[in-house]
Formats: C-alpha cells, structure tokens, sequence
C-alpha cells in the first residue's frame, strides 16, 4: 500500500504550489520596465500583470490600471489567463480528489485498494493542472523575451521577468512534485500462487 507519509507531503507541496499558482496570478508583476542598455532609470516603475498595469513611484505611491477590453490584450497575455485560471480549477479538483483517497482520511470508503486509486488520481489531476500552470507561465516568457530582443521595440518600452512570474512558476514546480508523490499511491496487485491448491482425498477413494 501506498506511504501515508508520502501522501500527507504529496499533498502539502501542492497545496503550497496552489497558493503560489494563486498568488502569482493576482499579483501585476509578471513584467517590469528594463533599465538595461541606455535606458535612463527614472523615479517611475512600470510593471503589467495579467490584470493590470502599476506605475510603482519611487515617493511610495502606486497607481493600477485594469485593462479596459479583452479584445485590446495581445494573445499571449489571453491565452496565459486562460491556462493560468484552468490551472488553478484543476488543481484544486486534484487536491479535492486526492484528499478523498488519502489513508490519514475516512473519505472515499474503507477499501484501501480503492482509495489508493482514488489518491492515484487526484495526482494525475493536479500533475495536468500544474502543467498548464508551466506553459502559460512560459510562454508569457516567451513573449517577453522576443519583445526584449527585437530591434524594433523602443527602449524605453523593453520589459523583464517580475517576481509573480517566478512565484507562479514555483507554485506549478511544487505542484507537480507533489502530484507525482500522489499519483505513486497506485497500489500493487497482490500475487497470487501459481501451484495447484493440494485438497485432502475424498472417502471415496478409499473404498
């Protein structure tokens, strides 16, 4: 049978890749204005989320922006929201599968075997969840290391990797360690003899 300790930290790592998949899609520093080459460092820092954009002053005071229309947002930025809200969804049901099939749990009935499978699962889910976690966060990269390196983008509009980048992509890491120590529950099969079970001789044979 699977390790309920395995279980218990399979679980906890993504729940903490949860909340770093959470948090990192709320916060607006997916990308920062990059003082790189001979851009002149001003009092201003410009950051754009999935959300958002802020304008951080070095006074302290911080102005956000909703974006006004989906329809003005470039694809990238699209598609990245969409993944990055299905990764959420389907982690949590992964954790809310998982924890139905976990041993420390009375959930999901008293056959082990069928938990095992239940716990088994739940970290296929999140391990596809995470994974969608991973691609919106790379390819937002992506996006912004072509913008980066292309000659015919201002210098003054050039953008590095924020810090909610690399928050949600330590969530979708921690989440994917996890949901692989969830999805090793699958229990093994129990070997059966192969010989012939011996019966006593009937009476009759002695007659």
């Amino acid at each position: 049978m699977a390790n309920k300790g395995l279980q218990i930290l399979g679980f906890a790592l993504s729940l903490i890749g949860l909340i770093g998949l959470i948090i990192g899609t709320i916060l607006p520093q997916w990308k920062m204005s990059s003082y790189a080459g001979d851009n002149i460092i001003t009092a201003i820092a410009m950051y754009e989320g999935l959300w958002m954009s802020c304008a951080f002053q070095s006074t302290g005071q911080i102005q956000c922006k909703v974006y006004d229309s989906i329809l003005q947002l470039n694809g990238a930025l699209q598609a990245t929201r969409a993944l990055m809200i299905l990764s959420i969804i389907v982690t949590v049901a992964g954790l809310g599968i998982a924890c139905m099939g976990m041993k420390c749990t009375n959930c999901g009935g008293d056959d082990k075997t069928r938990k095992s499978r239940i716990a088994m699962a739940g970290g296929i889910v999140i391990l596809i969840g995470s994974l969608s976690g991973i691609v919106a966060c790379s390819w937002y990269a992506h996006d912004i290391i072509q913008a980066f390196y292309n000659p015919f983008t201002p210098v003054n509009t050039k953008y590095e990797f924020g810090s909610a980048i690399f928050i949600a992509w330590a969530g979708a890491f921690l989440a994917i360690i996890g949901g692989g120590m969830l999805a090793a529950s699958c229990p093994r099969e129990k070997s059966t003899p192969k010989y012939p079970i011996s019966r006593p001789p009937s009476s009759k044979e002695y007659v």
